[in-house]
C-alpha cells in the first residue's frame, strides 16, 4: 500500500553530454503510477473535490515506513492514504454511520483494494469510530493546505486548494557534463531571455551543470517560456518545477 511516489520533482537527466530528453508527461504535475494493470493519475488541484466510499486503516504493520511523500509513517498522527488527490492536502472525513468526523493530511497513496477510497492512520481511525469495526462509510471533503491568519482574537486557521499549477517553475534548456558547454549556451541565451542561470546537480553519474532560464511563479508563464524557446531552435527546452 506504501508505494513509493515523489510529488515533488522528476530528475531530467543523461548519462551523456547534452541537453535532456524532454519526458511526455505534464511538466510541474506528479507522474501517473501504476498498481497491478491500473494506471492511476494525480489530480492538478483539489479545489471543490468530494467523494463518498469505504474507509479502512492501517497501523503497526506500516509504522515507521516510508509514505509516498517521503515522510516516515506515523500511525499516531492525524494523516491518511488517496489514491489520486495530491500529497498534502488536508481532506475532512465524515463517518455516515456515527457522524463522527476528523481532518487529515493526505501523505501516502492507496487504499488499492476494490470500493476504498481513503486509508487512515490509527489515531484518526480511532477519532471517527473505524478501529473497531475495519471499514465504514464515509464522505470526504477536500479543504487544501492550512493557512494562518492572525485576528484581534485568536489565530484562525483556513484552508486553500493544493494546485500544482502555481507554485516555482524554470525552464531547462539542456544540461551538461562539461561546464564549459554550459557556460556557452548561457551565454547564447542571456541576451534573448531573462534570469538564464546554471544549476549544478550530483548524481551517480557524475556532476551536471543545467542551464535554466526564467523563474516563474505560474505553470502557464513557465510554459510560454518553453513555447518562444522551442520556436528559436531549443525544441529540448522543459518546463521544471522546483
Amino acid at each position: 500500500m506504501l508505494f513509493p511516489f515523489c510529488i515533488a520533482l522528476l530528475v531530467f537527466l543523461t548519462s551523456c553530454a547534452g541537453p535532456e530528453r524532454k519526458p511526455s508527461r505534464l511538466p510541474g504535475h506528479p507522474a501517473p503510477y501504476k498498481i497491478g494493470k491500473r494506471w492511476y493519475r494525480p489530480m492538478k488541484h483539489s479545489r471543490g473535490f468530494q467523494q463518498r466510499g469505504m474507509a479502512s486503516w492501517y497501523g503497526k504493520k506500516f509504522h515507521g515506513r516510508k509514505t509516498s511523500n517521503g515522510e516516515i509513517y506515523n500511525m499516531y498522527a492525524m494523516t491518511g492514504a488517496h489514491k489520486t488527490l495530491p500529497l498534502g492536502t488536508y481532506i475532512r472525513v465524515h463517518n455516515l454511520r456515527n457522524g463522527k468526523k476528523a481532518v487529515i493530511r493526505i501523505n501516502d497513496r492507496g487504499p488499492f483494494i476494490r470500493g476504498r477510497i481513503v486509508d487512515l492512520s490509527y489515531t484518526a481511525a480511532k477519532k471517527i469510530g473505524l478501529v473497531g469495526p475495519g471499514t465504514a462509510p464515509v464522505k470526504i471533503v477536500a479543504l487544501g493546505v492550512p493557512q494562518e491568519t492572525v485576528s484581534r482574537k485568536e489565530p484562525k486557521r483556513t484552508f486553500v486548494p493544493v494546485n500544482y499549477y502555481v507554485g516555482d517553475f524554470v525552464v531547462q534548456v539542456g544540461a551538461f557534463k562539461e561546464r564549459v558547454n554550459a557556460i556557452k549556451l548561457k551565454n547564447k541565451l542571456a541576451p534573448t531571455y531573462k534570469d538564464v542561470h546554471i544549476a549544478t546537480y550530483e548524481s551517480m553519474q557524475g556532476t551536471f551543470y543545467r542551464v535554466r532560464v526564467a523563474r516563474c511563479t505560474t505553470l502557464d508563464e513557465a510554459r510560454r517560456y518553453e513555447k518562444m524557446l522551442e520556436r528559436d531552435g531549443f525544441p529540448d527546452a522543459i518546463v521544471v518545477a522546483r
